[in-house]
């Protein structure tokens, strides 16, 4: 029987193996007020402020200790982590740690999907465990092509991306005799969003006896934090009517929904057909919990002309905005066509 190494459960802490490993010592998350923890914690709640406050994915598996305590100390640390995220109790910040966490998992699937480990029997089993287990699919290493897996086609399309997006409709793929064929990087993107809802589900299934006090020092400052950058949006300048599309919009980013493509060029016209500045603009993007400044800036400056083509783009029609799943409509949209015919009402 293939059995898991200790560097590979460091890897991949949400497993229930790695889980088991930390129990055996008698670990308990009600114990972390205890001093020999505190090197831990500390390691979590930067991960934590590196992940929401700033955006970045610089967390790093020390390798340099021995193996049993690589494995202790991660599995340990992603549950602080958690339990931390519990304890913030903010689902904008649940989000946002689960999506920088889910691509830092997501870094290791892709390195161990590698062709390079295809003889590496330990892998291969964590591999097919994580898919199988976790994600209830089983996806097979095509032997005869290189650096390619394949997944029955009946699985790739339970997978909303099969739809959403244009590469990846079955027209658009390699099949045959019942399968889909994906390289290594694909595979890890085709089950981004279960990874991310198992981060997710992980954290409201926490239910320790007790909050230690250290944790709880923690997350409330850092909730403390939150609530400064990011108080509650107050978009309804003299009490004007806000279109419901775009109200949906705002609803969604104070729930820490990412938004789709469609929805961030709707909500970026709008902005700038109001007047907004780049920077007002930036300062509500931010709170996406994939933002990234640079990108973001890129593309509203883009659809403000002031970047590449001189082309401003206009507000979205409502008849673009329905065929984008966007449009929830009320009795104020009545014999409009376009949101920004609702700009200059106000409300009663």
């Amino acid at each position: 029987m293939v059995r898991f190494g200790n560097k590979d459960l460091a890897r991949y802490p949400f497993l229930r193996e790695a889980l088991s490993y930390v129990t055996k010592y008698d670990f308990r998350l009600e114990d972390l007020d205890n001093s020999e923890f505190h090197h831990l914690v500390k390691k979590a709640e930067r991960k934590i402020e590196q992940y929401v406050f700033n955006g970045k994915l610089e967390y790093q598996i020390d390798y340099n200790k021995t193996h049993e305590i690589i494995v202790q100390e991660e599995v340990i640390i992603f549950l602080i982590s958690l339990l931390i995220i519990k304890a913030i109790s903010i689902d904008a910040v649940t989000k946002k740690f689960a999506l920088m966490e889910s691509m830092r998992f997501e870094k290791y699937l892709i390195e161990d999907l590698d062709i390079s480990n295809q003889d590496d029997k330990t892998i291969k089993f964590i591999l097919y465990k994580i898919f199988e287990d976790l994600f209830k699919t089983k996806i097979d290493l095509e032997v005869n092509i290189y650096n390619f897996y394949k997944i029955k086609i009946n699985d790739y399309l339970d997978h909303p991306i099969a739809f959403h997006e244009r590469e990846w409709n079955l027209v658009n793929r390699t099949v045959n005799s019942g399968y889909v064929y994906l390289d290594g990087s694909e595979i890890v993107r085709l089950f981004r969003n279960e990874l991310n809802l198992l981060i997710i589900e992980r954290i409201k299934k926490m239910t320790p006896e007790r909050i230690p006090y250290l944790i709880s020092a923690i997350s409330h400052s850092m909730r403390v934090n939150w609530e400064k950058l990011y108080p509650p949006l107050r978009i309804n300048p003299h009490n004007a009517v806000t279109p419901p599309c775009i109200q949906h919009i705002y609803d969604q980013i104070d729930k820490g929904e990412n938004l789709p493509h469609p929805a961030r060029v709707l909500l970026g016209t709008f902005l700038i057909y109001s007047n907004k500045s780049i920077e007002e603009m930036l300062e509500l993007f931010k709170r996406l919990p994939d933002y990234n400044e640079q990108i973001t800036r890129y593309q509203l400056e883009h659809l403000a002309g002031k970047r590449g083509n001189p082309k401003k783009y206009y507000v979205p029609s409502c008849e673009k905005i329905k065929l984008s799943n966007l449009c929830f409509e009320t009795k104020i949209c009545r014999g409009i066509n376009n949101p920004i015919q609702l700009v200059s009402r106000k409300n009663n």
